[in-house]
């Protein structure tokens, strides 16, 4: 930290500087679907899509409730059409619920088109006391919902910028809303962009703050290039959601955040000298020292 004037978080590494402003129950076998759509996601690398920061194809997935039974293999599948295990094959035992109703796990596949195969089902869960189970809206499902990634503006925005010049640079943190269907139930979610990480494009260390900036006049987000040459400055946006079950008037939080990246296009970093002319150099002919 070196030069920071009051009020600002500055950081300098090398001869590259940039500094942000301080400031601010469905029956067995009655499946569902989840349609992600196209969007940005930071994916497991198990999970469909691949990982990291990329655009994921729509994926299906599909939920129920069944019974578990025990392979020979040890691996845990869902029970037959009959809701039982084949005969010698050990099922889980039912959780103890004093009198309420039971239901059974909750399982899950996926299908990524135009794959027409889908993947083994998965269990989600052990299964749950009560009686209408309220959907949960998981932080993989929050990651695959189609969140439209906040640009990169800069200022000036002239395809250029001013070498040892503050270069001024700022996103849309607008919320968003959007629906979808969890156990045949609308969800609504509301996601909200909590942190922004700004990478130059110049080799300096990236600024990660919870300011998205602000255009000219304001000076909330910057950067001092220092070198002649190309750049393009890249965002990598947080976000939090929380969202609400059709029927249910409580807002519940989701366990884990969602990334989306954006990068803004190519411009120069220049230098300009002024000097003075003998005439106007928009005159015509130009004068030769212009």
């Amino acid at each position: 930290m070196t030069g920071a004037t009051a009020g600002e978080i500055q950081s300098e590494e090398g001869t590259r500087r940039s500094y942000v402003r301080a400031g601010t129950n469905t029956e067995r076998g009655d499946a569902f679907e989840f349609l992600a759509g196209w969007g940005q996601s930071q994916a497991s690398p198990t999970a469909p899509g691949g990982s990291g920061h990329s655009v994921v194809p729509t994926t299906r997935w599909e939920y129920m409730h069944a019974m578990a039974c025990l392979e020979v293999s040890g691996h845990w599948v869902p029970a037959g059409d009959d809701g039982g295990c084949i005969s010698g094959v050990p099922q889980a035992p039912a959780l103890d619920c004093a009198g309420q109703g039971w239901v059974e796990p909750r399982w899950r596949r996926f299908q990524v088109p135009p794959a027409t195969d889908w993947s083994p089902w998965r269990r989600v869960d052990y299964g749950s006391c009560g009686g209408d189970e309220l959907p949960v809206l998981t932080a993989e499902e929050f990651r695959r919902l189609p969140l439209p990634a906040p640009s990169v503006h800069m200022q000036p925005d002239t395809g250029w910028v001013l070498v040892n010049k503050e270069t001024i640079a700022y996103t849309d943190p607008t919320p968003v809303t959007l629906t979808t269907q969890l156990l045949g139930r609308t969800v609504t979610v509301e996601a909200t962009p909590t942190r922004f990480t700004y990478e130059w494009g110049d080799g300096s260390r990236p600024v990660v703050t919870s300011d998205p900036g602000a255009p000219y006049p304001a000076f909330d987000v910057v950067h001092v290039y220092e070198d002649l040459g190309q750049a393009a400055i890249t965002i990598t946006t947080e976000w939090s959601g929380r969202y609400q079950v059709e029927g249910d008037p409580q807002w519940r939080e989701v366990t884990g955040t969602a990334t989306t990246t954006a990068t803004g296009p190519v411009f120069e970093i220049r230098e300009v000298r002024t000097r003075l002319v003998t005439g106007l150099c928009t005159d015509d002919p130009k004068p030769d020292d212009c």
